[in-house]
Parts: structure tokens; C-alpha cells; sequence
């Protein structure tokens, strides 16, 4: 097994406490795991999270999958010195989530570079299924 991808102090509730006050706390999302090189997470299907038709908004998916993929990617840089910010996203929207269920993310580095980085996402439903599965660009700038 290879040496975990995460910057020395990286801890759930760092990730988590990063969260605090923004869309990411609005949307109901907690970080949940890190392992080696993988951030999962849980977000509810719930009043903020639903379309019209009380399933799982596309778009919330998507900010979801996004959420992981950044604050993971910002966890493998320095960031006294670095930042890491989404540039392209795509998203495929597999099977639909009824109201009152709960999503599972689990985010993965597929190119951890100097100047890029680029993430994959998967996130399933309750019964383990494949929900919506997505790719993130992420670009590594230097901290303001």
C-alpha cells in the first residue's frame, strides 16, 4: 500500500469544519472518510436537494461530486501556498433518488500534477447503485 495522499493535519474534521457556513453545510453535506487516497461523504435528498419532481436535482449531484473533488484536491497541495479551484466538470445522471433518501460519494485522484489535478467522483444511493458518476479538471494556483 502507497503512503496517504493528504497533507500532514488533513482530518475529517478539518474537512468538515471547512464546510461550516457555506453551500456545502447548506446542502446537508458531511465528509464522512478519508482513506489513503479516497474522500467520501454523504449529502441528504431533501427539501434542498430536490427538483420539482421530489428526485435528486442534477445539479445538486453536481455539487455535491464538486465539493469532494475540491476539498480533497485542496487537501494534497500546501495550502499555506496553494489552492486548488474546480475549472470543468462533467456529469452523468445515472438513476434517480427519491425524496427522504440519502447519496454516498466517494472521491478519487486520477492526475495529481503541479499545476492540474483531475478527480473522479462516484456516488451511489442507499442500495450501493451507481447514482451519477463524474469528472472534475481542478486547477493548482497560488494562494492570494
Amino acid at each position: 500500500m502507497t503512503a496517504p495522499i493528504w497533507q500532514p493535519g488533513t482530518t475529517l474534521d478539518s474537512c468538515n469544519a471547512t464546510s461550516a457556513r457555506t453551500m456545502v453545510d447548506g446542502l446537508g453535506i458531511v465528509f464522512t472518510e478519508l482513506g489513503p487516497d479516497f474522500i467520501r461523504g454523504t449529502m441528504p435528498v431533501d427539501a434542498r436537494s430536490v427538483q420539482p419532481m421530489r428526485i435528486l436535482h442534477g445539479g445538486a449531484s453536481v455539487a455535491f461530486a464538486e465539493t469532494l473533488a475540491s476539498v480533497g484536491a485542496n487537501c494534497v497541495v500546501d495550502r499555506r501556498t496553494q489552492a486548488v479551484v474546480g475549472q470543468e466538470i462533467n456529469a452523468n445522471h445515472l438513476r434517480p433518488v427519491p425524496e427522504g433518501g440519502m447519496v454516498e460519494g466517494t472521491a478519487r485522484p486520477i492526475h495529481i500534477g503541479s499545476r492540474s489535478q483531475v478527480w473522479g467522483i462516484e456516488i451511489v444511493d442507499a442500495q450501493r447503485r451507481m447514482v451519477c458518476v463524474s469528472r472534475i479538471t481542478l486547477a493548482v494556483i497560488a494562494r492570494p
